[in-house]
């Protein structure tokens, strides 16, 4: 896992599906929307969404907001010094075959 500089923490993922659901201007968006309009496997997305990862660095999570058609700190978080990141758990590393 490559570090990260100050990344966002999700406040909610039920939030994330609900919004997603119903964005700013009233239509449904894909994860695979979302994942091209943040710039991020929508891998990623799927795991934001079931709670298994709970951070984004902050151009994903803006771009996430933007998309949805919400303020920024509606869905996220910034850390630093008074929130702290969580550890994110070890992701599995491709092997050539």
């Amino acid at each position: 896992m490559r570090p990260q500089h100050n990344p966002m923490v999700l406040v909610d993922p039920d939030l994330l599906v609900r919004l997603m659901k119903r964005t700013g201007n009233g239509r449904e968006v894909s994860v695979r929307e979302l994942a091209d309009a943040a710039g991020c496997h929508p891998s990623k997305i799927g795991h934001l969404r079931s709670g298994e990862r709970s951070t984004a660095t902050h151009d994903e999570a803006l771009a996430i907001a933007k998309r949805l058609g919400v303020d920024l700190l509606v869905l996220w978080e910034h850390t630093g010094r008074t929130v702290e990141a969580p550890t994110e758990p070890p992701c599995l590393a491709a092997v050539p075959a």
